[in-house]
């Protein structure tokens, strides 16, 4: 089971590499929208701003989001590691239900291009 610090790592890296995402990519990224990432196995929630082309992550909670925030991801922190890693396709555990990506429609019609 990945841990607290590999969860937060593995946000780190998503972060750095939309920083230097080209395209469609950089433009679904460039969004300033709230964010939290509920890592379910863990019962621990990151929340923050994903903001000119970055995940900022501002506090790390126990337990599930105490608030709605405006992009919100529910995974086990096995599979954010796997993801970020390249191990696991994001589009393939979220079709499956792995992972839970909840937005208003504009934002998942734009956040469509990182699937």
């Amino acid at each position: 089971m990945a841990t607290i610090e590999e969860c937060r790592g593995a946000l780190d890296t998503l972060s750095d590499n939309l920083a230097k995402a080209d395209g469609d990519v950089r433009s679904a990224a460039a969004l300033d929208r709230s964010l939290s990432c509920h890592i379910t196995d863990l019962d621990t929630t990151f929340t923050g701003r994903l903001a000119e082309g970055r995940i900022h992550v501002v506090d790390t909670l126990p337990g599930p989001p105490r608030e709605k925030a405006q992009i919100r991801l529910v995974m086990t922190g096995d599979d954010l590691v796997a993801m970020v890693g390249g191990d696991l396709n994001f589009a393939r555990a979220w079709a499956s239900g792995r992972v839970r990506l909840e937005a208003g429609f504009r934002d998942l019609l734009k956040l469509r291009t990182l699937l």
